[in-house]
This record gives C-alpha cells, structure tokens and sequence, in this order.
C-alpha cells in the first residue's frame, strides 16, 4: 500500500473478464475502497448502460465514461473497473496511464464467451454472431489492453488465484520503488 503511494488500481479489459468480480476482491483483500465504474455512470445518467447506448449512441456513451473515470480516478487510491471500452478511449487511457496503475485481465474468447452468456446486458454483444462479434473486438482491442501496466491472465479458476496472480505482479512492478526507497 505505502508503494501505491495512493495510485488507484485500474482493471481493464473484455467484457467477461472479471474485472468487477475479481477488482471488488483485489479491493477487499487491499484493504481499498472497490468503485465499479459502469454503475456509476449508470447512477449519473439515471439508465442503464444499454439503455444509454439505445437512446444516445456508444459517442455519447464512451464520453461520459471518460469524464466519470476522470473523476473516480481522483481522491482516495482506489481499485476501479472499467467498462471493457473504456481504455480503449485514447484520452481515457493516457488518464489511466498517468494517474493510476493498470491491471489487464486478459482471457480467451471461449471464457468470454462462457461469462457473457449468462446476462443479455452487453449492448456490443446484441449482434447475429456474438462470437464473431467478441472475436473482432479481441483483435482490435487487445494491442491496446497491451498498454496496460500489468498484465494477468483471466482464467477459469478460483478468484483467489488470479488475485495471487495480480499482486505477484504488483510486486514485481513496484518492487524497484522500493529498492529506491532503501
């Protein structure tokens, strides 16, 4: 915690990825406070993210996804989950970048899939092929998800194990801070 030195810990990456489910344990276990950053914009619009996307468009959504990610990334450290767009946003990223600490969970598209099968509320997903959807999606997101600070592997295992997986990684990134501090 004193090697955060009060960075917020970002989760980035697909829908299906575990960023809310396993940011909200990584939170829990650091002792953070844990902000899921589609429930606040859906507190701020006053409607869902589907239904933002239906009445107004991904433009309209994707920019205020960036202006509540800019607040939530001030104040208190924090761990926070990002929509599966929302690195993706160049202005969004390079906030992310330069105030926090990045954490990609990255999966394969079968556990994607496997994941967003069990709610119909992925607006990006409401297409006649949403595996060739995810599919396109992984190939134009992922190089940018590579930018991200740390990378862990999203897996069919228990949360646990990828939360030992973050913080072993964690450690390593800050670890010559910390031999700078000595």
């Amino acid at each position: 915690m004193r090697l955060l030195a009060g960075r917020p810990l970002v989760m980035v990456g697909m829908m299906g990825a575990g960023k809310s489910s396993v940011g909200r344990r990584l939170a829990t276990r650091l002792g953070m406070p844990f902000v899921d950053a589609d429930a606040e914009i859906e507190k701020a619009a006053n409607a869902s993210i589907s239904e933002i996307f239906d009445r107004h468009g991904e433009p309209y959504f994707r920019d205020g996804e960036r202006r509540v990610i800019q607040r939530l990334l001030e104040g208190e450290a924090k761990v926070l989950a990002t929509g599966g767009g929302a690195f993706i946003h160049p202005e969004t990223r390079a906030t992310i970048k330069a105030q926090a600490i990045s954490i990609w969970l990255k999966a394969d598209r079968d556990v994607l899939m496997s994941r967003v099968r069990r709610r119909s509320n992925r607006p990006l997903l409401k297409t006649a092929d949403p595996e060739a959807t995810m599919q396109r999606l992984i190939e134009e997101r992922y190089p940018l998800y590579a930018e991200a600070t740390i990378h862990v592997q999203s897996r069919e295992v228990a949360h646990d194990v990828v939360i030992d997986d973050i913080l072993a990684a964690l450690a390593d990134y800050l670890e010559p801070e910390a031999v700078a501090e000595t």
